[in-house]
């Protein structure tokens, strides 16, 4: 772990950072405050910072009032050093956003123990964001797939509705559905199944565009949503889908199509996307209806 030293005693600072270096951590040194607040605007910024309170340009308090107006998700955990005190000086300390302080002068053992207790919490702290991630990510993408799911979807495709209705630049949602993907399951089992699945995605998503956006919505069934596509577009986007899937060499089971209904959002009549999606359902219905391995778009 890095840990950022600010103090203009160049004593200070060497002793400092000696210690610090002698139990395995990798220290960035800097005279003033300036330049202890550039380094900790950094994206690669120390996760860690010893600040001493009374510094030319910008002094340790500045310093922290700065940090914590920043917006992110990994604040550093600083500890002030200082020579004052005064109760009231180190109650300003931590109510400006300190994590903890030490009194100069300090002795070797408590400013280890000290930065130890900033290191846990700092790998806690990362822990936990590691695991919110996690949970958002399973909470919004296919776990078979891992392409975006039903719920992400509709706040997908609400966002760019409301686009489309200020920009006008044409919006297109699309339902694919795998030809009598039951079948496949019955004959050659849901693990070939899951791998069928999965090729179809990949092939999806290698014809089309990157502004496009691709959701599994349970089953065979999957959304591709279209920004910026006219009618004919999406038509010629979903051909272009449909042919790739059909020309592909699926291990065991061989051939697969897909079936696909289009809608363009509807500027006259000012559709919402349930309509949006209802439209394209109904020609997918059509498609599948009228011999499968087609597109159809809505009227």
């Amino acid at each position: 772990m890095r840990i950022l030293i600010a103090d203009d005693d160049l004593t200070s600072r060497t002793v400092l950072a000696a210690v610090l270096r002698k139990v395995g951590y990798e220290v960035t040194q800097t005279a003033d405050g300036a330049e202890a607040w550039e380094e900790l605007q950094k994206p690669d910024a120390p996760r860690m910072a010893v600040l001493d309170w009374m510094m030319p340009v910008m002094d340790g308090l500045e310093v922290v009032r700065r940090v914590r107006a920043l917006p992110t998700d990994q604040p550093p955990y600083i500890i002030m050093l200082t020579s004052k005190g005064e109760k009231a000086d180190i109650i300003a300390g931590l109510d400006n956003g300190a994590d903890d302080y030490l009194a100069k002068p300090f002795h070797p053992n408590e400013l280890r123990a000290r930065v130890g207790v900033g290191r846990r919490l700092v790998e806690m702290q990362s822990e936990l964001r590691q695991a919110r991630n996690a949970l958002a990510h399973q909470a919004t993408h296919d776990p078979l797939t891992g392409i975006l799911n039903r719920r992400a979807v509709e706040s997908a495709l609400a966002r760019e509705l409301a686009r489309e209705q200020r920009q006008h630049n044409g919006l297109a949602v699309g339902i694919c559905d795998i030809d009598h993907f039951k079948k496949v399951n019955d004959t050659f089992g849901h693990d070939v199944g899951d791998l069928v699945l999965i090729e179809v995605v990949q092939k999806t998503k290698g014809n089309i565009r990157q502004t496009d956006s691709l959701y599994r919505t349970g089953g065979e069934e999957f959304i591709i949503l279209t920004p910026n596509t006219d009618q004919e577009q999406a038509g010629i986007l979903a051909n272009k889908v449909r042919q790739a899937i059909e020309k592909h060499d699926f291990e065991t089971v061989g051939r697969v199509t897909v079936s696909l209904g289009c809608a363009q959002f509807d500027k006259k009549n000012e559709d919402s996307t349930e309509q949006m999606l209802k439209r394209a359902d109904q020609a997918l219905y059509r498609a599948k209806e009228g011999g499968r391995n087609q597109v159809i778009i809505a009227d």
